[in-house]
C-alpha cells in the first residue's frame, strides 16, 4: 500500500513539473515559491484587488528584476501549482531553505506590502502572515518591522 502512494506521489510531482522546474533552476524556483505565497495571502480575504494584483507585479518585477513577459510566465506556474497544492510548506520550504534571513525579512515585507494594497488588514490575512513568518522561520520582532516598514510606505506615499 504504502509503495503504491510513493508511486502515486512520484508520478504526481513529474506531471506537475514545467520548464523552470526541470532545468532545477534553483532562483526560478525561488520566484515560482515566493510568487505562490504573494498570490495566497491576496486571496486570503476571498478578494483578490486589482490593488494587490498590481502590487505583487511591481514587487515581483522589482526583487527579481523581471521582464514583464517573464513575470506572467512565472505568475501563470505559480498560480497552478498553487492551485494544485494542498498546502503552502513546498513553497515556504523553498524560500526558507535557500534565503538568508534578511531575504525572508525582505519576503515578509513584500506580503505585508500586498495585504496592504488595498489599504486593509483582513482578520484572515493578519492570520496567514503569522503562519507565514513561522514557516519561513521569522521571529514576531521581524514581522513587525516588516509591516510597520510595508505600512509606512502605503499610507505615506
Amino acid at each position: 500500500m504504502l509503495d503504491l502512494i510513493k508511486t502515486v506521489f512520484k508520478k504526481t510531482i513529474r506531471k506537475n513539473q514545467d520548464a523552470f522546474s526541470q532545468k532545477g533552476d534553483t532562483e526560478a524556483e525561488l520566484q515560482i515559491a515566493t510568487c505562490a505565497v504573494l498570490l495566497e495571502i491576496a486571496n486570503a480575504d476571498d478578494e483578490f484587488s486589482p490593488e494587490e494584483e498590481q502590487r505583487i507585479e511591481e514587487l515581483m518585477k522589482s526583487h527579481f528584476n523581471l521582464p514583464i513577459e517573464t513575470f506572467h510566465e512565472i505568475k501563470a506556474i505559480s498560480e497552478k501549482r498553487r492551485n494544485e497544492s494542498i498546502d503552502l510548506w513546498h513553497f515556504t520550504n523553498t524560500i526558507k531553505e535557500n534565503y538568508t534571513p534578511e531575504q525572508k525579512k525582505m519576503v515578509i515585507e513584500m506580503i505585508w506590502g500586498v495585504i496592504y494594497a488595498d489599504k486593509k488588514l483582513d482578520a484572515y490575512e493578519d492570520y496567514m502572515i503569522h503562519k507565514l513568518a513561522t514557516l519561513l522561520g521569522v521571529n514576531h520582532k521581524q514581522l513587525i518591522d516588516a509591516k510597520l516598514k510595508a505600512k509606512n510606505k502605503t499610507f505615506s506615499g
